[in-house]
C-alpha cells in the first residue's frame, strides 16, 4: 500500500520543482505554497489569498459550476451569470419552438420577468477546500482491498461531509486525487434556482459549427447569460415566484482594454477529466483503438441525424442539443489520436517508464518490484483491450439505437409498476405517460431507423463473433444478416416504436405488451451479456489498474524531483495559467493569437447553415458601430488564444487578467491540443477565449440588451 500524500509532503516536493507556466491544473488552495511565486514571476499581480481565500471574499466565489459540466461566472451584484452558449444550449433549446426558435433568432429578456426559468439546471459555488488524506486512510488496513477501501471510503466521506455541513445549507463531496493518494473535501452551495436570461441567435453562438468546432483560427460568439435566483435569507431555493436575483460574495470586474501576445492569463474552473499519468500500453490503446471506434461510430450517427435534421425543421430543434453534443467529442478524439500520434506519445510515455526504472538502480528491491509492477501493466492492458472494443460498441453503436434506449427506460418503468403492487399498477403506469408523449413529440423514426440499419452493419463487421451479443447474432442469422431486413422486422413489431399501443398499454396499466416485446428481448439479451460477460471482467481489470497506478504515482512523484505533479482533472475547481500566444501547427504555417470580426465577415457564405450571417451584424459591420467594445486597431476581437491547461469542464470559465479583472471565457481548445487530456504539449497546446469585448458588443449593440451592463463593474 501507498503511503498517504500528505499536504507537507506536496509542498516540499512542489516547492523544490521546476515549473511550467503552461501546464498544470492546480489545487487553489495550495497556489501559496506551490504557485504564486511562479505566477508572479510570469506576470501575475494577485496574491494566492486574491483568488482563493475562505475566510474573506476571493475570486473563487465568483466562479460557479453550471449544470453538471460547464464553468460560469457571476459579472454582477445581481447574480447575473456568463456561461457558453454551447454550455446554455440544452436549456435554450428545451424553450424553443418552430414557432419562437430561441436557437436561430436568439432570446433576450429584456426586464427580469421575461428571465426563463430550468427545472435541473444548478449552479455550484466551492465553499472551502480541506485535505482530509489522514483522516480517510486512518482505518485503512495494508491488505485492504480496493473494494475494501471503497466500501470504508463511501462511510467515511458521508460522516465527513456531514460534520463539515452540519448547521448550514451546504452540501459537499470527499474526491481522490493521485489514484487515491490524496483525499480531499469540497463543502459546497448549490442554487437551484437558474433562469435563462439571453442567448445570441445561432450564427454567432454557433458560428462555424461542426466545421470550426476545436478550429483556430475561430469567430464564434460562444455565450449565454443566466441569472442565479435565491429565497429571501439569500440561499438557495427551489424556483419560486418570489426569489430575488442572488447577492453575491463577489463578481467580476471586468476590462475593455483588451489583450496583446504575452499577457498573463489565468483561468478558474471545473476541468472535467485528464489522464496526465497514463501508462504507455494505456496512450496505445486510446490511439490505435478507442479513438479510432469511437470516432467511426459517431460519424456514421452525425452523418445520418444531419441529413434527416436538414429536411425537417421540427427534427432539428429536437435534436439539436443532442447532435451538437454527439460532433463535439467526435472531433476532439479526432484531434487528440492525430495530436498524440504526431507528438509520438507512447514512444515518449515509454522513454518516461525507462528512466524511471533507471533512477530505481540505487533501489535495487524498490526497481524489481517496479519492474513486476510494469509487466502486470502490460498483461492488465492487453486483456482490457478486448473489453474496450466491447464497451465502445456497447456506448457508441448498441445504446446509438433509440429503439434499445428505449426499451432500456421501459425496464426501469416496470421496475417501478412492479414496486407499486397490484393496486397501484395503472397509477404508477399512468406516471410515465407525459414522459413517452415528449419522447414520441420529438422522435424520428425514420432516423432512427437509418442508425439502426448502420449501427447494426458496423457491429457485426467490427466485433468478433465470440464476443458479440447471442441474441442480435442470432436474429441476424435468421434474417441471412441483412441489417435492413432486422431492422424492418423491429421497427414494425415493437411496441416502442409505436406511439399508440405505448400510451394505450401504459394507460391501462397494461405491462404484458412490455414483457413480449421483442425490442425489449434484444435489450434484456444486451444488458445479460454485458452485465455477465463484460462489465465484471472490466471493472475487475480498471480496479487492478486503479492499484498499480496508486503505487506507479507515488513514487513517480519521488523520483521525478525536477517535475512539479498536479492532479488529474476531476471536475473540481483548479487554476490554470499561462499566456496569450499564437502557435505554429505545422511546417511553414503560423497562427496570430487574435480574431476579428473581419475574419467572421470573410467566412460569409449564405448556402451553408454553419456560416450565415444576419443583416444586422452585417450592417454594424458596415458601418462600424463598434462603440467603446473596438480594439485600439480599430477593428472588434472576437477570440484569443492562450496557453492554459484547459479540458471539457472548463467551457465558460473566466479568462483574468494579471489584476483578476475578466476578459475572456473560455470555449475551446485549438484541434492539434486536444491531445492535452492526456500529454500537454506547451507548442501547440492552446485554449480558444471568447473576447468580453465581444460579448458586451453583442449584447449591447446587436441584442439591445444594454441595460444589462448597468448591472456590472467595469476597470477603469
Amino acid at each position: 500500500m501507498a503511503k498517504p500524500f500528505l499536504s507537507y509532503l506536496f509542498i516540499l516536493l512542489f516547492s523544490a520543482s521546476k515549473s511550467l507556466a503552461d501546464e498544470g491544473m492546480w489545487l487553489p488552495y495550495l497556489l501559496k505554497q506551490l504557485n504564486e511565486g511562479d505566477m508572479k514571476k510570469n506576470g501575475c499581480r494577485l496574491s494566492a489569498s486574491d483568488i482563493y481565500d475562505i475566510n474573506h471574499s476571493s475570486l473563487k466565489d465568483a466562479v460557479f459550476q453550471f449544470g453538471g459540466g460547464c464553468t460560469a461566472e457571476i459579472i454582477s451584484d445581481r447574480g447575473l451569470l456568463l456561461t457558453n452558449h454551447h454550455c446554455g444550449f440544452s436549456s435554450v433549446a428545451a424553450h424553443s419552438t418552430v414557432d419562437k426558435d430561441y436557437l436561430t433568432q436568439g432570446y433576450w429578456a429584456m426586464d427580469q420577468r421575461e428571465e426563463l426559468p430550468n427545472p435541473g439546471l444548478t449552479a455550484t459555488r466551492i465553499v472551502s477546500m480541506e485535505d482530509v488524506t489522514q483522516k480517510i486512510r486512518a482505518e485503512w488496513k495494508k491488505d485492504y482491498s480496493l473494494t475494501q477501501q471503497d466500501s470504508l471510503f463511501q462511510m467515511q466521506s458521508k460522516a465527513l461531509v456531514e460534520i463539515a455541513t452540519r448547521g448550514t445549507n451546504y452540501s459537499g463531496f470527499v474526491r481522490p486525487f493521485f489514484y487515491g493518494n490524496q483525499y480531499i473535501l469540497f463543502v459546497t452551495e448549490v442554487f437551484k434556482d437558474v433562469r435563462l436570461v439571453g442567448a445570441p441567435p445561432s450564427f454567432i453562438g454557433k458560428f462555424g459549427g461542426d466545421t470550426d468546432n476545436w478550429i483556430w483560427p475561430r469567430h464564434t460568439g460562444d455565450f449565454s447569460v443566466f441569472r442565479i435566483y435565491a429565497n429571501p435569507e439569500n440561499h438557495s431555493a427551489e424556483y419560486s415566484e418570489t426569489n430575488q436575483p442572488y447577492k453575491p460574495i463577489r463578481s467580476l470586474t471586468i476590462s475593455l482594454k483588451g489583450e496583446k501576445e504575452g499577457d498573463f492569463t489565468l483561468v478558474y474552473g471545473f476541468p472535467g477529466r485528464t489522464q496526465e499519468y497514463l501508462f504507455s500500453d494505456a496512450v496505445s490503446l486510446l490511439v490505435n483503438q478507442s479513438d479510432p471506434d469511437k470516432v467511426a461510430l459517431r460519424n456514421q450517427r452525425l452523418e445520418i441525424m444531419n441529413r434527416y435534421m436538414k429536411s425537417n425543421d421540427t427534427t432539428r430543434i429536437a435534436y439539436a442539443a443532442t447532435y451538437a453534443s454527439l460532433a463535439n467529442y467526435w472531433k476532439k478524439w479526432m484531434g487528440e489520436m492525430n495530436g498524440l500520434k504526431k507528438f509520438d506519445a507512447v514512444k515518449k510515455k515509454k522513454a518516461l517508464e525507462r528512466k524511471f526504472l533507471e533512477l530505481l538502480s540505487s533501489e535495487p528491491t524498490e526497481k524489481e518490484k517496479f519492474i513486476s509492477i510494469f509487466e502486470e501493466f502490460h498483461k492488465l492492458y492487453d486483456a482490457q483491450a478486448i473489453y474496450q472494443k466491447q464497451l465502445d460498441y456497447y456506448n457508441e453503436c448498441l445504446m446509438g439505437i433509440n429503439l434499445f434506449t428505449s426499451a432500456r427506460t421501459n425496464e426501469k418503468i416496470l421496475q417501478s409498476i412492479y414496486m407499486a403492487g397490484a393496486s397501484g399498477t395503472a397509477k404508477e403506469a399512468a406516471k410515465s405517460i407525459p414522459l413517452i408523449t415528449r419522447f414520441f413529440d420529438n422522435y424520428n423514426m425514420a432516423m432512427d431507423k437509418s442508425i439502426c440499419i448502420k449501427m447494426i452493419e458496423m457491429y457485426m463487421k467490427s466485433v468478433d463473433s465470440n464476443l458479440r451479443v447471442p441474441i442480435v447474432d442470432s436474429l441476424m442469422q435468421a434474417v441471412q444478416t441483412d441489417a435492413k431486413a432486422l431492422t424492418d422486422m423491429l421497427y414494425s413489431k415493437s411496441i416502442f416504436a409505436n406511439k399508440t399501443k405505448y400510451l394505450k398499454a401504459l394507460s391501462e396499466g397494461n405491462t404484458v405488451p412490455f414483457e413480449t416485446d421483442i425490442a425489449m428481448r434484444v435489450w434484456r439479451g444486451i444488458s445479460a451479456f454485458y452485465n455477465q460477460k463484460v462489465f465484471p471482467p472490466a471493472q475487475q481489470i480498471e480496479g487492478q489498474l486503479e492499484k498499480l497506478y496508486q503505487l506507479y504515482l507515488s513514487k513517480l512523484t519521488v523520483i521525478y524531483k525536477d517535475k512539479k505533479f498536479y492532479p488529474d482533472a476531476n471536475s473540481t475547481l483548479r487554476v490554470a495559467y499561462g499566456k496569450v500566444q499564437g502557435y505554429k501547427p505545422k511546417d511553414g504555417v503560423h497562427f496570430d493569437y487574435f480574431t476579428t470580426l473581419d475574419g467572421m465577415m470573410e467566412k460569409e457564405d449564405p448556402d451553408d447553415d454553419e456560416f450565415i450571417i444576419f443583416p444586422k451584424m452585417r450592417d454594424l459591420y458596415v458601418k462600424k458601430d463598434y462603440g467603446r467594445y473596438a480594439d485600439k486597431d480599430g477593428s472588434i476581437h472576437v477570440s484569443f488564444i492562450a496557453s492554459n491547461h484547459t479540458t471539457g469542464g472548463n467551457s465558460g470559465s473566466p479568462v483574468l487578467n494579471s489584476r483578476g479583472e475578466l476578459i475572456g471565457t473560455n470555449y475551446d481548445r485549438v484541434w492539434e491540443g486536444t491531445m492535452s487530456d492526456v500529454m500537454f504539449n506547451p507548442e501547440i497546446c492552446r485554449n480558444i477565449v471568447l473576447d468580453i469585448r465581444f460579448t458586451l458588443f453583442v449584447m449591447d449593440k446587436y441584442a439591445g440588451a444594454g441595460y444589462l451592463l448597468k448591472e456590472m463593474k467595469f476597470a477603469p
